[in-house]
């Protein structure tokens, strides 16, 4: 390895370290805060190419914002680069999960952490709303993108399946784009999108009373990881579906609250959501259990990187694909607003979190200052509040 290719894998190592440390809300904030360090501080990429990443994260299954850092490890380093930037992505909330799951089973609950989320969450809405703005401004390249993803925040509120979303929104954009190219119209009336857009079905589930408990080994345990990793899309919420149906209904491994407890502590630690999976893991099987979980489900996502990135240059040299690849784009961003729009009801709840929220837009925005202080000063004041209040 030359010297200029260590130095890009050390720089990824740290920044994505850090990340996984600090990221906390999902995975809108973590994008967010990957858009302001590798497009706004470091120039590592374009706006552009960050869109186009994060377009191919939504067309393929895993958790996205793993696969944003990925890709840009990927394209920075190669893919010594890309092992190193998702891995470090992925271990601070892997350790932290795992010390908070033998805390479970020694004490039987799961430690609280509202004080330090109360004042993290309203600073994470700021950094999100300026990477929406950022980022929006190289989607929206017109009229009918504009269109497409305001049609996109609206059927997602009313709960269309947001793959659905995806691709839908990608076939609109490429066919009417070609079309006005190809006939040269001066007007084209955009009357709505297609009528695929319909709910999907959800996977009914057998009954948990006329099932019997399945015996579980490791080997079970990884296979079915690795089948989650492999199929999965969506949310927290989604996982949580998936894990229910076999963990609890099928094989009985898990009692509910098990799971929900699960999910929770995925859901308030920095990182990837994903890392229910170490929790769960360390649960059923303790400390192997908790390493063959996580590499299960998020090993999927770097061969599914892999395997698509070589695919966005040509998705950009064709006018058909290209349009594509814009309609999923806008589309990406539209989901991510809505997303942003129920963070900030369950995270904007008193006079202080509005402060918060309020002060941190201004700041982003004006002064442009680093995201991380942001977090950490949100930490801070959530905490004196809780402790002085």
């Amino acid at each position: 390895m030359n010297e200029a290719n260590r130095k890009k894998i050390i720089e990824l190592a740290w920044l994505f370290l850090k990340l996984g440390t600090i990221a906390f809300g999902g995975p809108a904030a973590h994008i967010a805060m990957m858009e302001d360090e590798v497009v706004k501080r470091r120039g590592w990429l374009n706006h552009q190419q960050f869109l186009d990443l994060l377009g191919a994260t939504n067309l393929i299954p895993g958790p996205n914002s793993t696969e944003m850092a990925i890709h840009i490890g990927l394209v920075r380093a190669g893919w010594k680069g890309l092992v190193v930037a998702g891995a470090c992505f992925i271990l601070p909330a892997m350790l932290i999960v795992w010390a908070l799951a033998w805390l479970y089973v020694e004490y039987g609950s799961v430690p609280q952490a509202a004080w330090l989320l109360y004042g993290i969450k309203p600073v994470i809405i700021a950094i999100v709303l300026q990477a929406l703005w950022n980022l929006g401004r190289s989607a929206i390249k017109g009229p009918l993108t504009a269109l497409i993803g305001s049609a996109v925040v609206v059927l997602s509120f009313l709960g269309v399946n947001e793959i659905l979303l995806l691709f839908a929104a990608g076939l609109v954009v490429m066919a009417l784009e070609n079309l006005w190219r190809r006939l040269k119209l001066a007007k084209l009336a955009v009357v709505g999108l297609p009528m695929l857009l319909t709910s999907s079905t959800s996977a009914s589930s057998a009954a948990a009373a006329m099932s019997v408990a399945t015996p579980m080994s490791l080997y079970q345990l990884t296979l079915f990881f690795l089948k989650i990793g492999s199929v999965l899309f969506g949310s927290g919420y989604v996982l949580l579906a998936f894990l229910r149906a076999d963990l609890v209904e099928r094989w009985q491994w898990l009692t509910d609250q098990q799971l929900l407890d699960a999910i929770a502590i995925g859901q308030f630690t920095p990182g990837p959501v994903f890392t229910t999976a170490t929790f769960i893991g360390y649960l059923l099987a303790g400390s192997p259990g908790a390493i063959l979980a996580t590499v299960g489900i998020f090993l999927p996502s770097f061969v599914f990187v892999l395997a698509s990135s070589p695919l966005i240059p040509r998705l950009r040299r064709s006018p058909w694909t290209a349009g594509f690849l814009d309609g999923v784009n806008v589309a990406s961003l539209g989901l991510m607003a809505t997303v942003t729009w129920q963070l900030g009801r369950a995270a904007i709840m008193d006079w202080l979190t509005l402060a918060l929220a309020l002060i941190s837009t201004a700041l982003v925005f004006r002064l442009k200052i680093n995201s991380v202080w942001l977090v950490v000063a949100g930490g801070v004041a959530g905490l004196l509040y809780k402790l002085l209040g």
